[in-house]
């Protein structure tokens, strides 16, 4: 579905802006600069609309940005869903750490995780916002316990494993991945990394 731009061409008639391709702009925006580093004019420019229009069809800019996370999960995340498909929990981190190593160090896209980080730069602008995103990725983590959980009672992890602790190094390892590639680090670099992990990971 299309709308119109607040603002008149010309001849006066309105301009029509596609939603869908608005906020996968606004995405790439927050995504290289984080939430309180992406301004209100570099997300108007690169969504070709003007600051009105974005608020009737978006609201405003931290309702923007949470429309932009859906969009991040939706299809950047995508891994997530499948990694925790995998047959064992050893294949679980795997995927899930290539998966991170493939969104991370794209090509066409900013380097880094888009949650990552906005969450260490929303302290002062926005700490709802946040929050909102801790809720988001604890969530996320909830679910890599419960495949680890389900891979203990499968025999597939050791006695002494605590699948709470050892999905919260995975996460852990998966965040430092984004900060790293954020800060210009190299594929084979973060691949080592992952590499090394899944050397001492306790299972098969």
């Amino acid at each position: 579905m299309k709308y119109s731009e607040a603002t008149t061409k010309a001849r006066g008639r309105p301009r029509e802006f596609d939603p869908d391709k608005a906020l996968a702009s606004a995405l790439q925006i927050f995504w290289q600069h984080g939430y309180e580093g992406a301004s209100m004019a570099e997300l108007t420019e690169a969504m070709g609309i003007t600051k009105p229009s974005l608020y009737a069809c978006f609201g405003n800019k931290e309702a923007l940005f949470k429309k932009a996370l859906d969009l991040y999960e939706r299809e950047k995340l995508a891994y997530v869903k499948t990694a925790l498909e995998a047959p064992s929990g050893k294949a679980v981190a795997q995927k899930l750490l290539e998966g991170a190593l493939d969104t991370h160090c794209g090509a066409k896209d900013p380097q880094g995780c888009l949650g990552v980080i906005s969450m260490v730069a929303c302290s002062t602008e926005a700490p709802s916002l946040r929050d909102h995103i801790i809720a988001r990725r604890a969530s996320s983590e909830a679910a890599v316990v419960e495949r680890l959980e389900r891979a203990k009672a499968e025999g597939d992890l050791p006695d002494g494993v605590d699948p709470k602790a050892l999905a919260q190094c995975l996460t852990t390892v998966m965040q430092g991945l984004s900060v790293k590639a954020q800060g210009g680090a190299s594929r084979d670099e973060m691949q080592n990394i992952v590499d090394t992990f899944l050397a001492i990971w306790p299972g098969r």
